[in-house]
């Protein structure tokens, strides 16, 4: 059994009130959503809102059909509006100048020097996007960095999925240029 197939069926149990699934599919699903709200919220408040988001898709969780890819999508939906929602509240936007290293990423297995690595350079990687304007910034994250297709990502953020496209292929154009030096 391939690794989606293991967390379809963890969802599925996880639905019908299986723990042992639930924290798998958390173990799974929170650290690459830690890191699409950090572009959003910012690092310190990340956390905060992926609770929220946990929360409630818990309570809504009886209302959820689908596989694992749908749940990614639908808990990602929620963690976004509760980042809007945090935004909104706080009257900020997200800075990009808090500090990456107390970014989190929870594996299962860990490879220390290999874990060391990617962290840094995807640590790197989240704060350079940081940077980028709101909607390129999370349709990276969205397409580039969750693996989420432009149907998928385009419902998460309400927009059709010819504007995620274009605002993912800006967004990856401007990285380009910050990473060359050309800004």
């Amino acid at each position: 059994m391939g690794r989606e197939d293991a967390l379809d069926h963890a969802v599925a149990a996880m639905q019908a009130g299986d723990e042992a699934a639930l924290r798998r599919v958390y173990r799974e699903v929170q650290p690459p959503l830690l890191r699409y709200l950090t572009v959003v919220v910012g690092v310190t408040d990340a956390e905060d809102v992926a609770s929220e988001a946990w929360g409630q898709a818990f309570r809504d969780l009886d209302r959820f059909e689908g596989d694992a890819d749908g749940f990614r999508g639908w808990l990602t939906t929620i963690a976004r509006n509760r980042a809007l929602d945090h935004l909104r509240h706080a009257s900020r936007r997200p800075t990009s100048g808090e500090p990456v290293d107390e970014m989190v990423d929870l594996r299962d297995e860990v490879d220390v020097e290999a874990d060391t690595l990617g962290r840094v350079q995807s640590e790197a990687a989240i704060a350079l996007i940081a940077t980028l304007p709101r909607d390129q910034a999370e349709a990276v994250m969205l397409r580039a960095v969750l693996g989420f297709d432009a149907p998928t990502a385009g419902r998460i953020l309400g927009k059709r999925p010819g504007a995620v496209r274009v605002a993912a292929h800006r967004g990856l154009r401007n990285l380009e240029k910050k990473l060359s030096g050309d800004v």
